[in-house]
């Protein structure tokens, strides 16, 4: 049975090919659009992934898509008598809804020629997250959990997985939101884009939770795990707010109301200097969160008891929380997948349709982000050809490594030397994470790498951190937990006799967000880290996404592009080597004249 699954007409619009419940292929519209976040259908994933499965649209048997607009129905109406919204926001939902119903249609305009007999199948929102955390991950039998912004009327549900299905016991209804009071406050502090809450996560740890008086009367508790906003303080369920959902970059209109300010003070502008107050700001921002969501997972641990728990939806990307489950809950494991936002709810529907139609193992199981695209040496070959002149133009050296462990060897050497180096190798990541095959890898022995790799290349917020690739065997001796975390979803505590060693990966808070590194599933970033260790006596390096203020580079001539215009040092993109005119020799392993 083969089943596309989809995430359309929404921020991080996806898609995914599952054959007999078992993944094929997933990519992001982003990657190929090359528009951050891109919103709208979907359509050149649908295409990468029919070929990489060597399929065409008649030969789907269904296809899912991650939303249903009939769920939770009557509370939908109930609460549109209740509240009375302006006719203008009705309007615009419903006109919402009819634009997102043709997807057979827009199937066949995607592909000419090809009909689509497939069924469709509208799967709940928040299952689509739950099916993403359990189906996808080793367990058959867990907790499950799914906080975001908004979908299909819900913000969170909760309940358990086994070997009978999905449970959904709990949920959060619109207007009630973990997710839209995070992201209230960011737009709040002066981050306006959409899905710029990372930015707030990491500016906490700048700042002392001060505020978290004011955070209780903006969010608060309510009974058996739940949550109320004090509608005061937000725009959301009463009036339109502008959203950029077709064919493009994504943009939201402000949530919060005026009151805000009454509350806290004026909002920040997003020129303006950050100040204490800002980060102070931040800081009892996540922690009233964390207040919040764990008071959510202890009410769903009393009343589902088990020892694993499957964690998604978009809240699930707030890896500072992630990084204290473990310890604050007792959990044996925790499966947050490779892509927990909405992403992932494109997977998800597709695991849970393969789920009831009979495809009952565990074929699923993801312990990798590998399902994007992937070049050969030759094809990189020719992409370097047709651009010769303008690398030797530019005084590049170009050469074919034969051997990958000469390549890793000698990359380890460069990146030892205090090169940046840009890694493209394989399939590209699913989900938003670089994690070795679309990476930025550099020294995180370095205190000064972090302000050299935003004058080179990322150009970014100084308070953000750069984050660890870590070979698995060594997290335990690193870091405070001894725990998996392949899609870097966790920040955890550096232990404090190894900070003053990694200080380009260490946070001002001394935590890290790891990555760990499997010989199995990435033998060559695996080599390319034991290589890094054998000289320098730290099994890790510095792990940042390989792009520019863009999407992560999906095609060998984007990170070709992006090693151009930046002050990048090395790239390898497969067996391929290019690096700059003076950095020839033993640390890039460029011979003159090459």
């Amino acid at each position: 049975m083969l089943v596309l699954g989809l995430n359309t007409y929404h921020g991080d619009a996806a898609a995914c090919l599952v054959k007999a419940g078992r993944i094929v292929a997933a990519a992001e519209e982003e990657r190929f659009r090359r528009v951050k976040h891109w919103v709208g259908f979907p359509s050149l994933a649908v295409c990468y992934c029919l070929s990489e499965g060597g399929v065409t649209l008649g030969d789907l048997d269904r296809i899912a898509v991650n939303s249903n607009p009939r769920a939770n129905l009557r509370r939908k109406l109930r609460f549109a008598v209740r509240q009375r919204p302006t006719l203008a926001l009705v309007l615009d939902r419903i006109n919402n809804r009819l634009r997102r119903t043709s997807v057979s249609e827009e199937l066949e305009r995607t592909l000419p020629g090809q009909t689509c007999r497939a069924s469709i199948h509208r799967i709940e929102h928040h299952i689509a997250h739950l099916a993403s955390a359990f189906y996808a991950s080793p367990f058959t039998d867990a907790m499950l959990v799914s906080v975001d912004g908004f979908g299909d009327f819900a913000s969170a549900a909760w309940g358990y997985g086994d070997a009978r299905g999905i449970h959904v016991e709990s949920r959060v209804l619109f207007p009630h939101s973990l997710g839209i009071f995070y992201q209230a406050m960011t737009q709040f502090l002066g981050f306006p884009n959409y899905g710029d809450e990372y930015k707030v996560m990491g500016l906490a740890s700048f700042g002392k939770p001060r505020y978290l008086r004011e955070m209780e009367e903006i969010l608060r508790l309510g009974r058996d795990g739940g949550f109320t906003l004090n509608l005061a303080y937000f725009r959301h369920h009463r009036e339109k707010i502008s959203y950029q959902w077709s064919g493009g970059a994504p943009g939201v209109g402000a949530l919060y109301s005026s009151a805000l300010a009454g509350l806290l003070g004026p909002p920040r502008s997003p020129d303006e200097a950050l100040t204490q107050r800002h980060r102070d700001l931040a800081s009892s921002v996540q922690a009233w969160y964390e207040e919040v969501f764990f008071n959510l997972l202890s009410d769903a641990a009393r009343r589902f008891p088990r020892v694993n728990l499957g964690l998604s939806g978009g809240c699930a990307m707030n890896s500072v929380a992630n990084g204290k489950i473990k310890r604050r809950m007792g959990f044996k494991a925790v499966y947050i997948p490779a892509a927990a936002g909405d992403a992932g709810g494109a997977l998800g529907a597709a695991l849970q349709v393969a789920w009831t139609s009979g495809c009952r193992g565990r074929e699923g199981q993801m312990d990798h982000a590998y399902w994007g695209p992937a070049f050969s040496d030759g094809e990189i070959g020719d992409l370097l050809g047709a651009r010769r002149m303008q690398l030797q133009g530019r005084g590049l050296h170009v050469e074919l490594v034969a051997a990958e462990e000469d390549l890793c060897r000698e990359t380890a050497r460069a990146i030892a030397a205090g090169l940046v180096v840009g890694w493209f190798q394989g399939r590209m990541e699913w989900g938003p994470r670089a994690l070795g095959n679309r990476s930025i890898v550099c020294d995180p022995r370095r205190g000064d790498i972090k302000d050299l790799l935003n004058a080179k290349i990322k150009r970014r917020e100084s308070f953000r951190p750069f984050a660890p690739s870590v070979l698995r065997e060594a997290v335990g001796e690193w870091f405070e937990e001894d725990v998996d975390v392949p899609f870097m979803s966790e920040v955890f505590s550096i232990r404090e006799d190894k900070r003053a060693l990694i200080p380009a990966v260490t946070h001002v808070d001394g935590s890290g967000r790891v990555q760990t590194v499997h010989r199995q599933t990435n033998p060559l970033y695996y080599r390319l880290i034991e290589c890094f260790r054998d000289i320098t006596g730290i099994p890790m390096v510095l792990n940042t996404s390989f792009n520019e203020n863009e999407p992560i580079v999906c095609l060998p001539q984007e990170a070709l592009d992006c090693f151009l215009r930046t002050d990048m040092d090395c790239l390898v993109l497969g067996r391929w080597r290019v690096s700059r005119r003076g950095l020839q020799g033993p640390a890039c392993g460029v011979a003159d004249g090459a």
